[in-house]
């Protein structure tokens, strides 16, 4: 392999980009930062970030909504953490919010969260039992669901469980 030259010029920098985005998408901040770390001076990653995002390459609005319901449905992630993983993928906060929201409009936060919780519940039970509750209620608080929303779950799978 050939070794990289000190700094990328906006036609390669474009090579990289749609290489990049050729395999999955990019937020408008990780992508220039990637194109940075890649060799491209900040004014030709940045240019050519913002040609791409011209041409509907790079949409910050589709990769949140993306990013939040693909996180929200398979893994099973809580509002917070998306909130917060978002934010560190340079996303605006409101369009965060907004693909947020989305995420949770077909199941809600509280379906989903219980949805985690009975799939984690019997591997739990299995190492002491005693410590099942708590654990379950830090787990759920790690995959970033509020506490109203843990303490509505652990309350309706209790429940269910005492009156069985």
């Amino acid at each position: 392999m050939p070794p990289r030259s000190k700094s990328l010029d906006a036609r390669a920098a474009k090579r990289v980009a749609y290489d990049l985005l050729s395999r999955k998408p990019w937020s408008r901040r990780d992508l220039t930062a990637r194109l940075r770390r890649r060799g491209a001076p900040l004014e030709v990653a940045q240019a050519v970030v913002a040609d791409l995002e011209a041409q509907g390459y790079v949409d910050d609005r589709a990769f949140a909504r993306q990013w939040a319901e693909g996180r929200a449905s398979r893994r099973r992630l809580g509002s917070l953490r998306l909130k917060s993983e978002l934010g560190q993928k340079g996303v605006p906060r409101p369009l965060a919010d907004a693909a947020i929201r989305d995420a949770f409009r077909d199941a809600g936060e509280d379906e989903r969260a219980l949805e985690a919780a009975r799939r984690r519940l019997p591997a739990l039970r299995r190492k002491k039992a005693e410590r099942a509750p708590a654990r379950l209620r830090d787990y759920l608080l790690r995959r970033g669901y509020p506490a109203d929303v843990v303490g509505r779950v652990l309350l309706r799978l209790l429940k269910v469980e005492t009156e069985d």
